[in-house]
């Protein structure tokens, strides 16, 4: 191959089981670049010549290979696609030109497909897709395309007539591109200046390399057909990157190979590489760059390789000589790549077989977080065990068995958790101040919510005027420099933005040191505020789950979902199966694919995709297991040091205020809003905090109209109540239970049949005008730890100790309840409904959730005071919708328990 051909990486992308190795196989061996295309199944794959592979028959480690298609010398890079290794696959995107996303056209979209696809768009990175196993499809072309337009927002259009330039195929490219419509509207000419009759090839290939459109092809990988069409599509209608003339290179992948070589695969994104340079190594958080000499370079093909003097830009290589460089880093010219999206979410301790010591352990740890650093290889607090990040089992289990082949020796692993994050829910002002003897700076930050998955965000509003630029850079270096810990569990702070809103330095006195300080406890500060407010978050890792899985078993399945803490979003059945999406927290799904096995005798299908970071299910939970004390974490102090007259004192935290040096910036700017609110007569739109008084003053009302209802209820069960005291009518409330005290009761004991005559009287009110209580059944269950671990041994009698309490319940207080159990003990079927003396207890349909069967129950209630007790988002936010009030599971169990010692209490007076 010539230097002056055109050079294309492309990237072979798929969720797991589309079929991408075995159209690997079929491109390589159509191109000419292997004799015989080898089978997954048969463990003879070209490029995944990993004995792990072959063995699980799975992709695990990204390789290349090289052929020529037409003028084009094409790199393909086969990526995983089994979620648990994203990582690896999203390091491939790095140096790609093109993607091809390989879709089954039995199974269609997966959640790992969506996934990817967001990757493809957010990177800019231009992609055809290749709709593999059409031989055993049942929709048709129209409909997938249809689907990747809903499901996938793609604008994708059937390629199987380009080259005919066919009226549907005209119709859609110029549906999708503007710069196609406009070329049929012109009559526009190719570059050349022939005349194409309508569109030309390389105006086609400009509006996929936008991705104005994505070509799509269909075929049968395994059968070779549609292959060949497919390498013509991609031989007409992509174009070269553009280069830098200096040289530059990523890389995106580092391993040591198996003649003991440490091997960084690379991509020369300018200028040329030669062998014996001298490069510049840039690796992400690091200031300062390390030079290295290349000593050979490698162009891979599987596991083969020749050798050549140079490298071009455009071409994907391994070099020697650097050492182990971390994935990501950069050489020459070019910028370290961004981290991540698909970070691991669980942490795992490697166990080292008896009589190896641990330092030994970590070492090799470190060989493969070298490699992977994703793996983030680290110690304990103790000291004492060595911690590594994992996706899922698969990844344990592969990595377990890399470990014997690799170093020796047998690991084990002790049992995972869940890498979680925190945030807040309201805008704060933190204030660090730090001045011991001959020291001095303090840090005002303002700290935001951001938007779920924005990471970190920082800025600066302070002019050079009140602070100067190079004090200001020092502090946006401590903000960036580490991962701040939370309040709660002491997990890395997220989802914020931090902005530098005030500081001050001392002439003489003020060192670097110094604003490394202030900044931290100035970011502490404001988290211990957050929490002494109850707006800090804990954040648990989420995917989005998809269920395939016989009819029968659906009520388990959406069961399950909601016992996880998990949603359904959407709900097809077929003639003899059914498909459930939706998220789920994913440290629940995890454990879940064999219990899925298990009940539907192994035709359950089981797929995810990690979405992000997002509220944890079981907050209080998971904190109080964890047991972080901020207060006692001295490693992250949120109190501020100011001198005396003999030395210095540590202020608290939550007296800081009183101390600091410079004002307020929130006071400051709430003041002047409330000027200017006043100035312009206090209209909507008289500046952001007149609108955010006015938000404030709708939730006030709204919190009152709620308080009110709840009062009428209570009042209507228990009978007025006497005034109280500011406090006491805080705690006046539906969810604290009865406000009649021993005292009162004892006065009034002469009032007893007239009591126990009110409440005869309530259950024989007309229907229209009792209160009506609906409650989600299984969601209530769960709420509860003891009737949790009933239903774990006995889910039928964890139902009727419910239906009991409940009747007892309703008795006393004359509501009329409802109680709605999703589809389980009745599958298949179309639900029934049992009365209990003064409750109604309700099994849904097969195929109807909870949500739904409340939802129409709440519509059929027109009239009446509705109430609904559940903590599932979907059934609340519906209650929410139809004119229901909302009562949590955990918040109604407290008032049930209260009522029944009330019971209680009064049968024994």
């Amino acid at each position: 191959m010539s230097n002056s051909t055109k050079k294309i990486t492309i990237g072979i992308t798929a969720h797991v089981d589309a079929g991408k190795t075995t159209l690997s196989e079929a491109i390589l061996y159509l191109a000419g670049a292997i004799r015989q295309p080898g089978r997954v199944d048969h463990g003879s794959a070209f490029l995944d010549d990993d004995p792990i592979e072959r063995e699980r028959g799975i992709t695990i480690f990204s390789q290349q290979a090289r052929f020529a298609l037409g003028d084009i010398e094409a790199t393909l890079i086969d990526t995983p696609g089994h979620v648990d290794f994203s990582a690896e696959m999203e390091r491939s995107l790095w140096v790609l030109d093109y993607a091809l996303l390989v879709v089954s056209g039995s199974e269609g979209i997966q959640p790992h497909t969506k996934t990817i696809y967001r990757m493809l768009k957010e990177r800019g990175i231009p992609c055809f897709v290749f709709v593999n196993k059409m031989d055993i499809a049942v929709k048709s072309k129209e409909d997938l395309i249809a689907k990747f337009e809903t499901e996938l927002d793609m604008p994708a259009v059937d390629f199987s007539g380009a080259a005919e330039r066919t009226d549907e195929f005209i119709d859609a490219v110029t549906l999708h591109s503007v710069s196609l419509a406009e070329a049929v509207l012109e009559g526009m000419q190719d570059d050349d200046g022939s005349e194409d009759g309508i569109i030309s090839d390389s105006q086609i290939a400009r509006a996929a390399a936008s991705g104005e459109i994505v070509p799509v092809m269909f075929g049968s990988a395994l059968r070779m057909e549609g292959v060949e069409e497919l390498l013509e599509v991609i031989g007409r209608y992509t174009e070269q990157a553009a280069y830098g003339s200096g040289f530059g290179a990523k890389v995106y992948r580092a391993q040591a190979a198996k003649d003991g070589e440490k091997l960084c695969f690379i991509k020369v994104t300018g200028g040329e590489l030669r062998v014996r340079d001298t490069v510049s190594i840039k690796s992400a958080g690091e200031e300062d760059a390390r030079e290295a000499k290349i000593n050979q370079i490698r162009l891979y093909s599987g596991s083969k390789y020749e050798t050549a003097d140079s490298a071009q830009a455009g071409t994907v290589c391994a070099v020697t000589g650097l050492g182990l460089v971390l994935p990501g880093s950069s050489l020459g010219e070019e910028e370290p790549s961004a981290e991540l999206s698909s970070a691991p979410f669980m942490i795992y301790s490697v166990e080292a077989p008896e009589g190896m010591d641990v330092h030994d352990l970590m070492d090799d740890m470190r060989v493969l977080t070298a490699e992977d650093p994703a793996l983030n290889a680290s110690w304990s607090e103790d000291g004492s065990e060595v911690l590594i990040r994992i996706m899922g089992q698969v990844q344990l289990e592969v990595l377990q068995r890399e470990i014997l082949e690799r170093f020796g020796y047998e690991v084990e692993f002790g049992r995972g958790r869940v890498l979680y994050m925190e945030t807040i829910s309201d805008t704060y002002e933190g204030v660090g101040h730090f001045e011991p003897l001959r020291h001095y700076a303090e840090v005002h930050l303002i700290i935001e919510p951001g938007e779920r998955g924005s990471g970190v965000a920082l800025t600066s509003e302070v002019s050079e005027d009140e602070l100067d630029l190079n004090w200001q850079r020092l502090i946006m270096t401590h903000l960036e420099e580490r991962a701040h810990a939370g309040v709660l569990t002491g997990s890395p702070l997220t989802d914020v933005k931090i902005s530098i809103a005030a500081g001050r330095a001392h002439d003489k006195h003020t060192v670097g040191g110094d604003f490394r300080e202030a900044t931290y406890r100035a970011v502490r500060n404001a988290l211990m505020q957050a929490k002494r407010d109850g707006n800090a978050l804990l954040l648990e890792p989420w995917c989005e789950y998809e269920i395939e899985l016989p009819a029968q078993h659906l009520g388990r399945a959406i069961t399950d979902i909601k016992q996880m803490g998990g949603s359904q979003e959407s709900l097809e059945q077929k003639e003899e199966t059914a498909v459930i999406r939706g998220r789920v927290p994913s440290a629940e799904i995890e454990p879940y694919r064999q219990t899925l096995t298990g009940y539907t005798s192994g035709e359950g299908k089981l797929s995810v995709a990690q979405c992000g970071y997002d509220i944890c299910h079981e907050a209080e939970s998971v904190i109080e297991e964890i047991g972080y004390d901020a207060e006692r974490d001295t490693a992250n102090p949120a109190g501020s040091v100011f001198v005396n007259h003999s030395g210095s004192d540590i202020v608290k935290w939550d007296e800081v205020p009183e101390h600091m040096h410079l004002g307020s910036v929130l006071e400051k700017r709430r003041r002047v809003a409330e000027n200017e609110a006043a100035g312009n007569a206090g209209g909507p739109g008289s500046g952001w905090y007149a609108g955010s008084r006015s938000d404030a003053r709708r939730e006030a009302e709204i919190a009152a109209a709620r308080e009110k209802d709840l009062r009428r209820i209570f009042e209507m069960t228990y009978g007025p109540q006497k005034a109280k005291t500011h406090i006491e009518k805080k705690e006046r409330d539906f969810r604290n239970g009865p406000d009649i005290s021993e005292e009162e009761i004892a006065q009034n004991a002469a009032r007893g049949e007239e009591i126990r005559a009110k409440h005869e009287r309530k259950t024989v009110q007309k229907e229209e005008e009792r209160p009506l209580l609906i409650i989600d059944g299984y969601n209530l269950i769960h709420s509860d730890e003891e009737m949790k671990e009933l239903a774990g041994r006995d889910i039928g009698s964890a139902r009727d100790d419910l239906v009991d309490r409940l009747i007892n319940y309703a008795g006393y207080t004359g509501l009329e309840v409802k109680l709605v159990f999703d589809a389980y003990k009745v599958v298949p079927g179309d639900g029934s409904t049992e009365d209990h003396e003064s409750i109604s207890v309700i099994y849904t349909a097969a195929n109807e959730p909870a949500d739904i069967r409340i939802g129409r129950m709440v519509e059929g209630a027109k009239g009446r005071q509705v109430y609904i007790v559940s903590s599932d988002e979907l059934v609340q936010q519906d209650a929410w919708t139809k004119g229901a009030l909302r009562i949590s599971s955990r918040e109604f169990m407290q008032i049930l328990c209260d009522t029944e010692e009330e019971i209680r209490d009064r049968l024994r007076s």
